[in-house]
């Protein structure tokens, strides 16, 4: 098993930023792609940011230009950088990654970190 632990969420006001942290329990397991959703009340859960173990990433539109997603491969780490918030932003945040061993892969999800966007 594999456990995410986050942190970094609050309250902030818009245009300010925040930087979220996920961190991997599991070094035994190989982690393939990890990312960030966002779940705001009475909606989906969406996809914010992926990254790959290779570095590549990938954003929805309502973020592009504004967040970015790294990792720590030797920390098993995954990191979400939010600059220029808004209000619209506001919800709570979930880290995932797909990790497994010997070529089986589940996904893995932590739990949730609030963010909340002032306006």
């Amino acid at each position: 098993q594999v456990q995410l632990v986050e942190s970094g969420g609050g309250l902030v006001q818009a245009g300010g930023s925040l930087r979220l942290s996920c961190a991997a329990s599991e070094s035994a397991f190989s982690i393939n792609t990890m990312a960030w959703y966002r779940q705001a009340p009475g909606k989906q859960r969406d996809l914010v940011a992926i990254i790959s173990s290779g570095g590549s990433t990938n954003y929805a539109d309502s973020v592009k230009g504004r967040f970015t997603i790294s990792r720590d491969n030797a920390k098993n780490t995954v990191y979400l950088q939010m600059n220029s918030l808004k209000a619209e932003d506001t919800a709570v945040y979930y880290c995932n990654a797909r990790a497994g061993r010997f070529g089986m892969f589940s996904s893995y999800w932590g739990q949730g970190t609030q963010v909340t966007v002032s306006s």
